[in-house]
């Protein structure tokens, strides 16, 4: 995933879409990415936009967009990163 993500930030992108970019990672190696993502948002100015089942990866958000049963519900990221990441 780090190569991919190096490779795409050679272009120079506003934005980046990525979906479920920890599901084949261990726990370390996700967080390190979305600590990756987070960076990449709040030092470069990047957009990042994760597509994801993972709350734990959901939780790294500023701003999450759930849906359910077709339905798009807005939510806050802050709530669950109270509850799951310590």
């Amino acid at each position: 995933q780090k190569i991919a993500i190096a490779r795409a930030m050679a272009q120079e992108p506003k934005l980046m879409v990525f979906d479920e970019p920890t599901g084949n990672l261990d726990s370390t190696t996700s967080v390190e990415v979305m600590n990756m993502f987070r960076d990449l948002n709040r030092k470069q100015g990047i957009t990042v936009i994760i597509v994801t089942h993972d709350p734990k990866t959901a939780a790294f958000t500023d701003r999450a967009i759930n849906m359910c049963d077709g339905l798009i519900l807005e939510g806050v990221a802050e709530e669950l990163s109270a509850k799951l990441i310590k």
